[in-house]
């Protein structure tokens, strides 16, 4: 893995160059925050100091956030609750305080790294069936997401735009169960206590026009289920 080191500590950056070394990681130490954002490109993972000598480790890493998801370990001796509180809200995926034994440096260091690789994965799996799974069939019934259009049985159904995004939302997750909750955010957003009712309403209409009663399936007390994409 290739780390990044912001520290300006000789003694420290010298001893966490070498421990690292000795576990397969080769290092780039920097002293200056300014070069975080020269190298990070480079770089798998990020040791920051907040105490640099040109400006303070969580300016960098707020400038840093701006840019990148670059996985960021904190090692600092400014423990203190406010610090430690600014440094994970502005994006850190772990915060230290020194002295830090090196067992548990590496230790975090490998936790940080497995979530990391654990997201990227998801959001990779996530994006490639967003874009294979384009156009939902259940049954006689079609639904084209991007082109937003709905066949039944060959003839096209007219739907309202609000009526079409609660399609989508539960076509896109064809088979599994949606919160009420998860509907009402993804089709109105942070207004959807005003509007539960008008879901209600909304969905009523829905099925009117699609004339396919157990297509979209009510999961009492919890949401609504699009129907089984291998339902004939």
């Amino acid at each position: 893995m290739q780390v990044l080191l912001a520290e300006d500590d000789d003694g420290v950056a010298a001893a966490l160059v070498e421990v690292l070394y000795d576990h397969g990681h080769v290092t780039r130490r920097v002293r200056y925050g300014r070069d975080v954002l020269t190298y990070h490109r480079s770089s798998d993972l990020l040791l920051l100091d907040l105490g640099l000598p040109d400006t303070d480790g969580l300016d960098v890493l707020r400038a840093l956030r701006a840019v990148s998801d670059l996985p960021v370990v904190v090692l600092t001796a400014r423990g203190d609750e406010r610090s430690v509180v600014r440094g994970l809200r502005l994006g850190a995926d772990d915060y230290l305080v020194k002295p830090v034994r090196l067992a548990e440096l590496l230790a975090r260091i490998d936790a940080v790294t497995r979530r990391n690789a654990t997201r990227n994965a998801s959001a990779a799996s996530a994006a490639a069936l967003a874009s294979a799974v384009r156009t939902v069939r259940a049954g006689d019934v079609e639904v084209e997401l991007d082109a937003r259009r709905v066949r039944v049985a060959g003839a096209e159904v007219e739907l309202t735009t609000k009526e079409f995004d609660i399609l989508a939302v539960l076509a896109g997750r064809a088979g599994t169960a949606v919160s009420r909750e998860q509907l009402l955010d993804e089709v109105w957003g942070d207004a959807h206590h005003a509007v539960s009712r008008s879901l209600d309403v909304h969905l009523t209409q829905l099925r009117a026009k699609l004339r396919r009663p157990g297509l979209l399936t009510t999961i009492r007390g919890f949401g609504y289920r699009f129907g089984n994409l291998d339902e004939d």
